[in-house]
């Protein structure tokens, strides 16, 4: 007598022959790099995307497309204009307030970085226009010290004293006249019509210092309107070994406590120059005591993306946490990382993973990977894969312009979009998956029919796949421990699968069809 097994779809890869899963939002044909995304909280099918782009006579300039359907159909690529003739721009960043309007953060220089600034302009139709920009901080602002670099956008949006706060972190740039370095910090009090005089985000004992050239500060908001940033730190004097430091103000940045986020020996940084190790901060929104930090890790020989957190605004911090769930120590280089919470406290890191290259280091073909934490859970899930392909390694990706990519988590639903080469050529490409209560499922964005399959239990002993054209499977448990496997399968329709020695329990199943991959939760009974 047959029994059905309880299934439940919670990672789909619809594979395609003529046309990519993946959609390429820049379409460029010399280089596009660098993108921010941004989904407004009161419409998670509004998005906003920017990047660096490259526009003939007028090096690269910062451009911009809107989706309000969540990601289906976007608007034309819009050309954010220079400051003045001559100059070129880099690192976009946005951020929604509370009514809908969308800001966008950016540095505008001239080519040889003699002058410039940080500029934010303001858009209150979603994105489809750019207000003038407004000067946030200048090349000459700390004279020498060129504090235009890495600028990040953050908005309080906590409904508080300060709610409608907007706030921009920088560091210094390449030719800086020398150290010491530091992160600056800036507000802006008016709805970003002006902003305040910078200040350093570090201070006495909680320096920078004169190691690190460019500290650049990862910020956050919580939910009662406290703002956070961390940032690196190696002075001898201060603490014996390299630390992240946590700068946080509940008064909109009058005044700083400090706390140390990690510290760690030496020996763990990754050393490879090539590699993109951007780090970043993140708050819970359903719980402003609960923080998180992403960054690299080399203490198992390779770059690995490793997590932190807290529980008590900062206070302390857990140990280090490896996310990804490749062979431990195989050489394989992850780097890229960023991360977002949901309102409700799921949480979701991806990072570029070079786990099935062919090479070690970082001149590797690479994919996007990801992983989810859901609330209440202790560990990440296994890693999935965003990207539908391997990407061969491009020289481009040696380049400055190419240091983050960007990932929203809002309403179950995972938006990444990212650079890569697959035509060739640096482009942005977009995923939208949703998250299905337990894992990932990934949707076709062009809406494609999902392979079906069927999967019961006859007896005690035997597991029945049932899908058109069956390629190959895999049984895994709950740590990902393959327990049964079957590649290059003919194509039948059928599968039978000896379960003997497997223990009620829940099990992980994967399934390659002609269709594409289905990933299934199923509970073995005895």
């Amino acid at each position: 007598m047959k029994r059905k097994i309880q299934i439940f779809i919670i990672f789909t890869l619809i594979t395609l022959n003529s046309s990519a899963q993946n959609i390429n939002l820049s379409g460029g044909s010399i280089f596009d790099g660098e993108p921010y995304l941004a989904i407004n909280p009161q419409n998670p099918r509004h998005l906003v995307v920017a990047w660096m782009g490259y526009v003939f006579l007028n090096r690269i300039m910062i451009k911009t497309r809107v989706s309000f359907d969540g990601g289906t159909t976007w608007s034309s690529a819009q050309n954010t204009p220079h400051f003045a003739a001559g100059y070129t721009s880099a690192d976009p960043s946005l951020a929604f307030d509370d009514n809908g309007n969308v800001f966008l953060s950016l540095i505008d220089h001239d080519a040889d970085l003699f002058s410039g600034a940080v500029y934010v302009r303001k858009s209150q139709d979603g994105g489809i226009s750019w207000g003038n920009p407004v000067e946030v901080i200048n090349y000459n602002s700390d004279p020498g010290k060129i504090p235009i670099d890495r600028p990040w956008i953050s908005i309080d949006r906590s409904g508080g004293e300060n709610n409608g706060n907007i706030y921009i972190t920088t560091t210094n740039a390449s030719g800086a006249s020398g150290p010491p370095y530091h992160p600056y910090f800036i507000r802006s009090t008016d709805n970003g019509e002006s902003f305040g005089p910078w200040r350093f985000a570090d201070t006495t004992g909680w320096l920078s210092g004169s190691l690190v050239k460019k500290p650049m500060p990862a910020p956050e908001v919580t939910s009662d309107g406290t703002f956070h940033c961390a940032y690196p730190s190696y002075v001898i004097t201060q603490n014996i070994l390299p630390r992240f430091i946590l700068a946080s103000s509940e008064n909109a940045g009058t005044g700083f406590t400090y706390n140390t986020l990690a510290a760690s020996a030496s020996a763990i940084a990754v050393t490879d120059t090539s590699a993109k190790k951007g780090y970043l901060l993140r708050a819970n929104p359903g719980n402003p005591l609960h923080l998180a930090f992403f960054h690299l890790s080399n203490e198992n020989g390779d770059a690995d993306v490793y997590f932190r957190e807290s529980s008590d605004g900062g206070s302390t911090w857990s140990e280090g946490v490896r996310v990804n769930d490749d062979p431990v120590a195989n050489g394989r280089m992850q780097d890229l990382v960023w991360a977002a919470f949901d309102t409700d406290g799921d949480l979701v890191a991806t990072w570029r993973d070079r786990r099935n290259a062919p090479d070690t280091g970082y001149a590797a073909s690479y994919e996007i990977y990801g992983a989810v934490r859901l609330k209440n859970s202790q560990t990440f899930s296994a890693n999935f894969r965003i990207s539908e392909l391997s990407v061969p390694f491009d020289n481009i990706l040696l380049e400055n312009g190419n240091d983050f990519m960007s990932t929203c988590l809002l309403n179950d639903t995972i938006s990444a979009a990212w650079g890569d080469t697959r035509d060739g050529k640096l482009n942005i490409w977009f995923q939208r998956m949703t998250l299905n209560g337990v894992m990932v499922s990934v949707q076709q964005i062009a809406q494609e029919e999902l392979p079906r399959i069927r999967v019961f239990q006859t007896g005690v002993n035997t597991l029945i796949i049932e899908a058109d054209g069956i390629k190959k499977y895999s049984l895994l448990n709950a740590t990902g421990k393959v327990l049964r496997r079957a590649d290059n399968l003919p194509g039948n329709h059928t599968q039978i699968v000896d379960i003997t020695d497997l223990a009620t329990a829940v099990y992980l199943l994967k399934v390659e069809t002609v269709d594409g991959m289905v990933v299934t939760k199923v509970r073995i009974s005895r």
